[in-house]
C-alpha cells in the first residue's frame, strides 16, 4: 500500500507538472500539516519555542532592499542551517508608509522581494496596504490606487510565478473585495494573506469569509489584541473549523502581542494552543 504521504507528494508533483497547482499548494502537500512560524521573534528563538519557522520583514524604503543583500541572505541562511528551521514568508511592512499604488520603487521592491524570496526558499510574500497604503475611504475602493495596484501586482505575477513565490495582499478589504481584485489581477501567483485579527476588528464574518476565499487564500495571520491567543474576544474554535473545512495546510503565523514580555515563552504558549485547535503534534 503507498503512504499517504508519499501519495500526496506523488500526485502534487503530478499537478505541478500539468499547471493546474501553485507552489504554495505543492509544497503545503508535501508538508501534509499545519506549519505556525511567528514574525515576532528571530530564528534562534522560534527554535527555542517548538516553531517550524518565522515571517521576516523586507527592509525599509531604500533603494536597494536589506533582503537584496547577498550577505543578509547568506546570514539567514546560516541561521536557518543552525536551526532547522524556515523563513515561511516575507512581510512588506514598508509599504504602510511607501503605498505600491504610489511610490515609483515599489515596482522594483517587488521585484528584489521575490528574488529573495526565492534565494531563501519562503513561499510568500505580504504585499501590506495599510496606514497610507490602505485601499479603502469611507468604506469605499479607493478606484484610482486600486488601478495602479492591479498593473503593477499583474507585472510582478509572472517573475513571481517562476521564482515559485506567492504574493499575498494583506489589507482592510472584505472576502468580496480581495476576489474582484484577484479576478482582476487573473494569475495564481497573486493570492491573499488572510489576517483573522484584522478582519475580526474590521466587522467581518471571518469563518465566512475563510470559505469563500477557499484557495486563493496563500497564508494566515493568527493574533487576538494583547491577550494570548484562545484567551481574548476572536474565537478561534470557528475559524480553526473553516480553515479545516477548505483543505489550507500552508503556514500559520502568529502575529501575536507579548503579555509576559518573555517572547518565546509567549510564542511556546501561542503555538500549544494552535496546535490544540488543529490536533498537530
Amino acid at each position: 500500500m503507498i503512504k499517504r504521504r508519499t501519495f500526496l507528494k506523488g500526485a502534487a508533483l503530478h499537478l505541478a507538472g500539468a499547471g493546474m497547482v501553485s507552489p504554495i499548494t505543492l509544497h503545503a502537500a508535501a508538508a501534509g500539516r499545519i506549519r505556525i512560524g511567528s514574525c515576532r521573534v528571530n530564528l534562534e528563538q522560534a527554535k527555542q519555542a517548538g516553531l517550524d519557522g518565522v515571517e521576516i520583514e523586507v527592509g525599509n524604503a531604500a533603494e536597494s532592499l536589506r533582503v537584496a543583500d547577498p550577505a543578509v541572505r547568506q546570514q539567514y541562511k546560516e541561521q536557518m542551517a543552525q536551526t532547522g528551521l524556515k523563513i515561511s514568508s516575507f512581510m512588506m511592512g514598508l509599504l504602510n508608509s511607501n503605498p505600491l499604488a504610489t511610490d515609483a520603487r515599489a515596482p522594483a521592491w517587488l521585484e528584489q522581494s521575490i528574488d529573495a524570496a526565492k534565494d531563501l526558499g519562503a513561499g510568500v510574500i505580504l504585499v501590506a496596504f495599510f496606514g497610507k497604503g490602505n485601499l479603502l475611504q469611507d468604506g469605499q475602493l479607493k478606484q484610482a490606487e486600486v488601478d495602479v495596484v492591479v498593473e503593477r501586482l499583474k507585472a510582478a505575477a509572472p517573475r513571481a510565478r517562476k521564482a515559485g513565490v506567492i504574493l499575498a495582499i494583506e489589507n482592510t478589504l472584505s472576502a468580496k473585495q480581495n476576489a474582484e481584485i484577484l479576478e482582476r489581477i487573473g494569475h495564481d501567483s497573486v493570492r491573499v494573506y488572510y489576517d483573522v485579527g484584522n478582519s475580526t476588528r474590521n466587522g467581518y464574518d471571518v469563518p465566512s469569509e475563510i470559505r469563500f476565499l477557499k484557495d486563493r487564500i496563500a497564508c494566515i495571520h493568527f493574533k487576538d489584541g494583547s491577550s494570548y491567543l484562545g484567551e481574548g474576544q476572536i474565537k478561534f474554535e470557528p475559524i480553526a473549523a473553516a480553515i479545516k473545512a477548505i483543505g489550507y495546510q500552508g503556514w500559520i503565523v502568529m502575529e501575536t502581542s507579548n503579555p509576559s514580555k518573555d517572547p518565546v515563552a509567549d510564542a511556546k504558549s501561542n503555538a500549544a494552543y494552535i496546535r490544540k485547535l488543529f490536533a498537530t503534534g
